[in-house]
């Protein structure tokens, strides 16, 4: 009979999403929390999403049977709204949690998977505020050699809106499978606070701005721990998880 005593292993994602509430709390983020179980007002309505918008139809999200306009949250952008009608700018808040989307699975995609939000609120924001943040950031979790870019990209709660990449772990921006060839991988969606959004909370535009940006955990320990197919980090094999 084999004594030997094992050790427990946290598993990556939680690696590395202590690590990265590590970082945003160092950074002067406040952790904010909401339910995985939404309004449909909070999921979509207060962050600007047109109700003809393609994520409310039934391909993109999970609605809760036998309760009206009530859904699995798509987004931790659901709690920025609860946030802000309770709390008065100036804040820096970042929120963790499960999210769900209703789409088919691949190497770099899961129906569920788990977010990280962080939105600023305060005099004078500006898109710098928003670049200059995310590169610390990155930083931190990467080293200070990491290279990002900024595309142009669509988000109905910010304008302008981007989306963010980093040179691919895999090719080291030569150009390989993992990063079809562009030698970058897109890493989170970011932006300016759009102005309805701020409104809708009673905040006053004129007088606030705001930027907020969204990642997936997933995606970061991917990239982090050089994990090339997302769906490993679900099958509970513990070959992977006795790695950490």
């Amino acid at each position: 009979m084999n004594n030997t005593k094992q050790k427990g292993h946290i598993h990556p994602l939680t690696h590395i999403q202590n690590e990265v509430i590590k970082v945003l709390v160092e950074m002067g983020f406040e952790i904010a929390l909401g339910p995985e179980v939404e309004t449909e007002h909070y999921n979509f309505d207060v962050l600007n999403v047109p109700q003809d918008h393609p994520a409310r139809d039934m391909q993109d999200t999970f609605w809760v049977k036998g309760l009206e306009k009530t859904v699995l949250r798509t987004q931790t952008s659901a709690v920025q709204g609860r946030y802000m009608e309770k709390n008065k700018p100036p804040f820096k808040i970042v929120v963790s949690g499960k999210v769900f989307r209703n789409e088919a699975t691949d190497a770099t995609h899961e129906l569920q998977f788990y977010q990280i939000e962080g939105l600023v609120v305060g005099k004078d924001i500006s898109l710098g505020h928003l670049k200059g943040t995310l590169h610390h950031f990155l930083k931190k979790l990467y080293g200070d050699d990491v290279r990002m870019q900024f595309r142009p990209g669509y988000f109905p709660f910010v304008e302008p809106g981007f989306e963010i990449d980093m040179v691919c772990f895999k090719c080291k921006g030569k150009g390989c499978s993992a990063c079809k060839q562009s030698g970058w991988i897109e890493i989170l969606g970011a932006g300016m606070v759009h102005p309805n959004v701020l409104s809708v909370a009673g905040i006053n535009p004129k007088d606030w701005q705001g930027f907020a940006f969204g990642v997936g955990v997933e995606r970061l320990a991917m990239l982090k721990y050089e994990i090339d197919d997302i769906r490993l980090l679900f099958t509970g094999d513990l070959r992977l998880v006795n790695q950490f």
